[in-house]
């Protein structure tokens, strides 16, 4: 019986492809056999007619038409990416997980995929997503059991990562569309600072905290993949620095959000990063938790009610429950009430970074979620532990850290400075060390992609 789970190193997987050991065509057929095997179970690509026929080919041009020499190949030359289906790419229809006609919802090819074709990568397809990226779920399943969420709104990408269809995706994540799904599928997810990747070509959820994103198996693909997507990406090398990161444990009410199991592999993850040389400091924050949650979601549920206006107004009986709840709560918020949550909000911004600076942290330490992944396919589980990070527009990443006791993947949620991408990266690559070193092995000896931490 074929294994849902797969694992394809990104920075391998493009190094090779770059050094001539790998060919495109050869990636291609990769990812194209991976789907056929096992995306009948998994559900993470939007079926597509002629997938194999149109990747082949486009690998045939690529490799044709690229640079001979090793040194000359872009980043991602001949790297399958799968593409959340609210992005807009050349050739693909752009559904959105509705049932809207695709060509209402058409438009001009994403800036991310344009990047991703400029760095060498080949577009394995459409990656399913919950409907407009909202909260109706779609039909991935997660590749750790079937019987459980991959998450949401990101799904697909998240999963077909974890199950080994592609060594990178595209996802966006408006409140912990991209940071759940890493955690429930055992997978990396990084979602940048607000604005860093240009989210022109995406079918908009709620315009003021819209943020695309990328998974890949190890934080170093991430950040592979960031130094091609990212505006204004710069490397991080080490050079100068000797000393840790010093992590923050956001203590209050938000904390108390995660649940028994979650608490208690968060507890055992902070014990590992201390024994390893981390400061940890538990800095009393976000009081007002409530407020906050209240606060984002009169902006998001205002800014998802004008974002379909027309189309609501057009084709509202076509909508999923889920997502014309969301439409129909926006609709009776007033501006003033959004102007209100939008002040309230740049204060909430400043005062989350005063604390941050006054306890001398430079990462705060999370649970990426409240727990694992909930049993059953009609609800993408809670966003509530990514909810202030995605507020403050604050960059973030999950890193595989832990199971829990029904064998599911947990993950450890960190969080940098806004517009400090790189330094949350660079330090991220160390913690995952730790969580590796101190996690079992699979049975074929690679790392565990849910290392107990």
């Amino acid at each position: 019986m074929t294994t849902l789970l797969g694992q394809r190193s990104l920075v391998q997987e493009a190094a090779a492809l770059r050094d001539g050991t790998d060919d495109p065509v050869d990636a291609a057929n990769r990812s194209c056999d991976r789907i056929d095997a096992v995306d009948p179970q998994v559900r993470a690509f939007v079926p597509e007619a002629g997938r194999r026929t149109r990747l082949l080919e486009a690998a045939r041009r690529r490799a044709a038409s690229g640079p001979r020499a090793a040194d000359g190949r872009p980043a991602l030359y001949g790297v399958p990416v799968g593409i959340k289906d609210i992005v807009h790419a050349d050739g693909l229809p752009t559904r959105a997980g509705s049932e809207l006609p695709p060509e209402v919802l058409a438009g001009p090819q994403a800036t991310v995929v344009g990047r991703l074709c400029a760095a060498g990568a080949l577009i394995a397809g459409k990656t399913v997503t919950a409907e407009f990226a909202v909260t109706a779920p779609g039909p991935t399943r997660n590749p750790h059991n079937p019987a459980h969420t991959p998450g949401g709104s990101s799904s697909g990408s998240a999963a077909a990562v974890a199950a080994g269809m592609v060594p990178l995706a595209i996802g966006t994540q408006t409140v912990g569309s991209m940071i759940r799904p890493a955690a429930y599928c055992g997978v990396v997810g990084f979602k940048p600072s607000y604005g860093r990747i240009p989210v022109d070509g995406v079918i908009p959820n709620a315009a003021s905290f819209d943020t695309l994103g990328c998974y890949a198996t190890e934080v170093a693909g991430v950040a592979l993949a960031a130094s091609v997507l990212v505006d204004g990406w710069r490397a991080r090398d080490g050079a100068g620095r000797t000393e840790l990161p010093v992590l923050g444990v956001p203590a209050g009410p938000y904390l108390e959000r995660a649940d028994d199991e979650a608490l208690r592999a968060f507890a055992e993850q902070r014990a590992l990063l201390r024994a390893a040389g981390y400061v940890v400091r538990e800095v009393p924050v976000m009081d007002d938790f409530e407020q906050i949650v209240d606060q984002l979601f009169t902006m998001n549920r205002y800014e998802v009610a004008r974002a379909h206006a027309d189309w609501f107004a057009r084709f509202g009986d076509r909508y999923r429950p889920e997502t014309t709840s969301a439409i129909r709560q926006g609709h009776i918020i007033g501006h003033a009430a959004y102007e209100a949550a939008r002040e309230r909000r740049r204060a909430f911004r400043a005062r989350l970074a005063a604390d941050r600076a006054a306890a001398g942290v430079e990462l705060w330490t999370a649970p990426a979620a409240t727990g694992p992944a909930p049993a059953g396919l009609t609800t993408t589980g809670s966003s509530i532990m990514c909810l202030p990070w995605s507020n403050a527009g604050l960059p973030s990443v999950s890193v595989p850290a832990g199971r829990a006791a029904n064998g599911l993947p947990l993950g450890l949620q960190l969080v940098g400075g806004f517009g400090a991408d790189e330094d949350l990266l660079y330090g991220a690559a160390g913690i995952e060390r730790v969580l590796n070193a101190a996690g079992p092995r699979r049975e074929d000896g690679g790392p565990d992609p849910a290392r107990r931490g």
